[in-house]
């Protein structure tokens, strides 16, 4: 592997100093980023989510922007629009909020679905269509958004198709303050690239999509694990390993990312809940339920 081992440990560390016991959780965003996913946040408000993706732009060297998403934030404000300009004659085009390299949608479920479909739309294609003009991002480009839990004031739940596009959903706590900058964004896209060149061998494959099936076949699940999930999980298997400074995937990487990946993708049979299940013991007994290879 190409990638300096001491720089990846260095990053950590800078980060950790902004999440203070949240190893786990570090290690999952920086997975997320490496395998070119987006990352779902489910916090209470005021908890130092703005100060966390400060301090990973900085470490990463990003440029970032924020967006708090509230009921009159409108699709335009999130992909941009074209306007007369009187001075020039013409129409020129304002971009909007997602022309950034890491952008944080604040309280995503607090605004209309047809904003958050905007929002979603960008983060599949990488692009925004506006006029008919396809604009595409900067890259890299990676969404952090954060969602109030719902039942809060003025939330509305976001349909398990929006959830998919989520590479995971975490709960990241109380960071405290920012870090120093330690890589540059042509490191971020160097080991993106590194990440997707990592051995898997077919079996792992195999058991990717028997672990997914796992979800779909139980009854503990009313809705298991989609297609979507099945990518997420490979690609944050081998971020996974890439972080571990191995080139090549084992089963350990599968149990270590599993939970974060699914969490927000499957729904609870009522059955299941019935039997006091949560998401968590549910996903690990369908996790444990497939062989190892």
């Amino acid at each position: 592997m190409s990638q300096s081992p001491e720089t990846i440990v260095k990053m950590k560390e800078t980060i950790k100093t902004a999440i203070h016991g949240k190893d786990d959780v570090i290690d999952m965003v920086l997975c997320a980023v490496f395998a070119k996913g987006h990352i779902l946040l489910e916090d209470i408000p005021g908890v130092g989510k703005t100060t966390l993706v400060t301090a990973l732009a900085k470490v990463m060297n990003l440029d970032y922007k924020r967006m708090q998403f509230t009921p009159d934030v409108l699709p335009s404000d999130v992909s941009g629009f074209t306007m007369f300009d009187k001075a020039k004659n013409e129409f020129t085009f304002k971009e909007g909020a997602v022309y950034t390299n890491l952008f944080l949608a604040d309280e995503i479920n607090r605004t209309s679905p047809k904003t958050q479909s905007a929002l979603l739309e960008v983060m599949e294609e990488g692009h925004a269509t506006v006029d008919g003009v396809t604009r595409y991002l900067p890259t890299p480009f990676m969404v952090i958004a954060t969602q109030n839990p719902i039942g809060a004031s003025g939330t509305q739940k976001l349909p398990e198709s929006q959830l998919d596009r989520f590479m995971v959903r975490l709960s990241m706590g109380y960071p405290s303050h920012e870090s120093e900058r330690i890589i540059s964004r042509d490191d971020i896209l160097a080991y993106q690239n590194e990440v997707e060149n990592i051995k898997i061998k077919d079996s792992l494959y195999d058991y990717a999509v028997s672990l997914t099936e796992a979800t779909r076949n139980s009854d503990t699940f009313s809705l298991g694990l989609s297609p979507r999930g099945s990518i997420a999980l490979i690609r944050m298997t081998k971020a996974h390993a890439f972080l571990s400074g191995r080139d090549y995937v084992i089963p350990e990487d599968f149990k270590a990312v599993f939970y974060a990946i699914g969490n927000h993708r499957v729904i609870l049979s009522t059955k299941a809940k019935a039997c006091g299940m949560n998401l968590e013991s549910a996903l690990n007994v369908a996790f444990d339920s497939v062989k190892v290879p």
